[in-house]
């Protein structure tokens, strides 16, 4: 029997898709070798080493999944992983907010309006060690920058980093201004993109400012939202530089998050396997914050069904 018309030309086409597919792999060969060799080779390593007592000058042990029993009876595991909610408690939504306020009130071309959003984007740009560093002088008890302008109004101005109370905080507000022009920058864009229509036909309907807000504004742009909150909450949970710099974890563990708790664990302990563990229970814990955020997209991400 002879083959069709259609069939004869899905054989023709075989052998050209064929030479596509392998045309396909050979450009992306390199960037699917790196992946590999810088990612995923690491990360298998670094599960093998958290199933290990593994010193640094000391030979591997294989010793199962005793580590991650040991961390979950960990006391300072605990308090370590309830200081990083509480920063990412703390910036997130004040990460957010801010950078939507800045977003509205600069959105809008007027002359001039473009150095205020480089006055605000230039912190993203900086390196973080010098920000940090500057920001732990400005807290500094004595002859800090803020306690001298408390005392101009007759405020005597606590011990910002040395009270387990308001050393968190003062980080928490060191890291907003550090990175609160990135996700600005993000929603001006999306502002920029609301039809103008839509606020002309709220208007006429009787919708003040806020209200135009709250019903066109914020719905249509939910998806940039989703995008800031994912990124910021990540980020949130990775901190570590302006712990190092401003606090060393201190005053007690009042400031110690999990970042630099496997830090300390692998560099100055040098506890590898333990360490290593503890960076797959962040890995594991930012996965479940971001799968939990993925699946709840659809009930109020606006464009999606």
């Amino acid at each position: 029997m002879e083959s069709t018309p259609s069939a004869r030309r899905k054989k023709a086409m075989n052998p050209l898709k064929r030479e596509a597919n392998i045309t396909g792999w050979i450009f992306v060969s390199p960037m699917v070798l790196g992946f590999a060799a810088i990612l995923m080779v690491p990360l298998f390593q670094a599960f093998y080493m958290s199933l290990t007592d593994w010193p640094l000058l000391g030979e591997a042990k294989f010793i199962g999944f005793d580590n991650y029993v040991t961390i979950l009876s960990d006391h300072d595991f605990w308090v370590v992983l309830g200081n990083t909610f509480y920063f990412a408690a703390g910036l997130v939504p004040l990460n957010i907010a801010i950078a939507l306020l800045f977003a509205v009130l600069l959105a809008k071309s007027m002359p001039g309006i473009s150095w205020f959003r480089t006055a605000i984007f230039v912190p993203v740009m900086t390196s973080l060690i010098v920000w940090s560093i500057v920001w732990k002088y400005m807290f500094a008890t004595d002859s800090g920058f803020i306690n001298q302008i408390l005392q101009l109004i007759g405020i005597v101005g606590p011990a910002w980093l040395y009270n387990p109370q308001l050393a968190m905080p003062a980080v928490i507000i060191t890291s907003v201004l550090k990175n609160v022009g990135l996700n600005m920058v993000l929603f001006i864009a999306a502002l920029q993109q609301v039809p103008v229509h839509l606020y002309e036909a709220a208007k006429i309907d009787g919708a003040n400012r806020f209200t135009q807000f709250i019903r066109v504004t914020i719905p249509l742009i939910t998806p940039t939202l989703f995008l800031t909150i994912i990124m910021t909450v990540i980020g949130s949970m990775k901190v570590f530089g302006q712990i190092y710099v401003m606090t060393q974890g201190g005053p007690g563990s009042s400031t110690k998050v999990m970042v630099y708790y496997i830090w300390e664990k692998a560099f100055k302990l040098f506890e590898f396997g333990y360490a290593s563990a503890l960076a797959y229970i962040l890995f594991f814990l930012i996965m479940a914050f971001t799968l939990i955020q993925w699946a709840l997209r659809k009930r109020w991400i606006f464009h999606e069904n």
